[in-house]
């Protein structure tokens, strides 16, 4: 008898064992949203994080926020969880937009709603994307240092080569750059990604450049604000910040503040509140079945995403007045009182 029920327990086990689990069952009234996000050590992500959440909430939902501090495997691990914990739909801020295709199957076989959150991640079933024009911040990037060096030595100053991103950045400003190429009016004389949007790394990668063309660099093409201020420190030890312009993205406070002491050319304001607004009314109108108004598509390797694309503002010094009328930042922030 003991063989028997031991046998029976085996048997058990092994079916349990080889059970998938059931797809999720949506709670269209109180959707149960996951919000995985690369790292909430960034301003940044911190406030899409408020927004996204208060956004949610009005709409009669519920987030669990989750933050993978940088680290790729920490962020599928906790997709893993949030897919366990029986969430209706998982918004993804993603680290490495590479790695996630086995997660986001399963959240899709669990029948889970997943969106791409202003990083299109790559190769994925995922339902949706919204970010904003990054090709156009891209574009204004390189208008926007354009404008103040015509002529001279460019350094592009990349990205995370992790991040999709970053190559649509770069496509935006070489469809800017490229035909003063031609005419020779600049000359690219270097370009590097920078892993992680390391701010330090951005650093020693332009005290390389300026070293090795003798610090003439005229204009420096940076992919957002953390690198462009670890380039200005690199600029400012050569008594050169304020002299080579820089671009950057994203209207962090302290970059908002180099573009008013004219030590940045200019950055790209997305508002926040929109993105984060219309990404949880994205989430929840999937998990509802209402039809969300993309207005576009991107191919992400293994399918064309349906798209929502949001238009981003630059910013110079005579513009960061916009921040202000926002509620973005106040005066005295942007003063440093």
């Amino acid at each position: 008898m003991k063989f028997l029920v031991s046998s029976i327990i085996a048997a058990v086990s092994v079916v349990a064992a080889t059970v998938t689990p059931m797809p999720a069952m949506a709670d269209q009234a109180h959707p149960r949203i996951g919000f995985s996000i690369d790292d909430l050590r960034l301003e940044r992500w911190a406030r899409d994080r408020d927004y996204f959440v208060a956004a949610a909430q009005s709409l009669d939902a519920q987030v669990l926020v989750q933050s993978a501090d940088g680290n790729e495997q920490r962020q599928i691990s906790q997709v893993e969880n949030l897919i366990s914990r029986g969430v209706d739909a998982i918004v993804i801020v993603p680290f490495n937009a590479t790695v996630l295709t086995n997660v986001i199957a399963e959240a899709r076989k669990a029948g889970i709603k997943v969106v791409s959150y202003d990083r299109l991640i790559l190769n994925a079933d995922v339902d949706a994307y919204i970010s904003f024009d990054n090709v156009k911040v891209g574009e204004m990037q390189a208008e926007g240092v354009l404008r103040n060096a015509p002529r001279g030595n460019y350094f592009l100053l990349g990205g995370a080569p992790t991040d999709n991103n970053a190559r649509m950045l770069r496509d935006g400003q070489m469809s800017v750059l490229q035909p003063a190429i031609d005419r020779g009016d600049i000359r690219i004389v270097g370009q590097q990604w920078v892993r992680e949007w390391n701010p330090a790394e951005a650093m020693r990668i332009i005290e390389d450049a300026l070293t090795a063309n003798g610090n003439h660099v005229d204009a420096i093409v940076a992919s957002n604000d953390a690198t462009a201020g670890g380039a200005i420190q690199a600029l400012a030890a050569q008594k050169l910040a304020g002299k080579v312009p820089v671009s950057g993205q994203d209207a962090d406070l302290a970059a908002v503040r180099r573009v008013r002491d004219g030590l940045q050319a200019m950055t790209v304001y997305k508002p926040l509140k929109l993105i984060a607004g219309e990404a949880a009314r994205l989430s929840v109108d999937l998990v509802r079945g209402n039809k969300p108004a993309f207005n576009a598509q991107y191919d992400n390797g293994m399918k064309k995403v349906d798209t929502i694309l949001l238009t981003p503002i630059m910013l110079t010094r005579d513009s960061i007045g916009t921040l202000v009328t926002d509620g973005f930042y106040t005066e005295a922030q942007i003063n440093g009182r």
